[in-house]
């Protein structure tokens, strides 16, 4: 097997990222007392590289190019906190993902 025939392995695109963990405050309302509060929410939080990881070829070196920095939401739910209501509620009008 000469180096014409050897298979290309592409760079895993995680690699691309340096992920971490963030708490981020949002305004939400409670469907079912109408209560408005403010809840800290989870994010995981990708930050693009400086470089490339060795190993790239020209297709890697392309979407590394493009990759940018993003946060996808984690929760999915929030707890109403009046304590008369202590619902669970989903959270809607929140983004799931935002580009930093």
């Amino acid at each position: 097997m000469g180096p014409a025939e050897r298979a290309v392995t592409p760079v895993d695109e995680r690699l691309f990222y340096t992920e971490s963990q963030a708490r981020k405050p949002a305004v939400l309302n409670c469907p079912y007392c109408r209560t408005q509060d403010s809840y800290e929410l989870s994010w995981v939080v990708r930050t693009k590289k400086e470089r490339i990881p060795g190993g790239a070829d020209e297709r890697d070196r392309a979407k590394f190019a493009k990759a940018a920095s993003y946060m996808v939401l984690v929760d999915n739910q929030a707890m109403c906190k009046n304590l008369r209501c202590r619902r669970r509620f989903d959270i809607s009008g929140v983004k799931s993902m935002a580009y930093l």
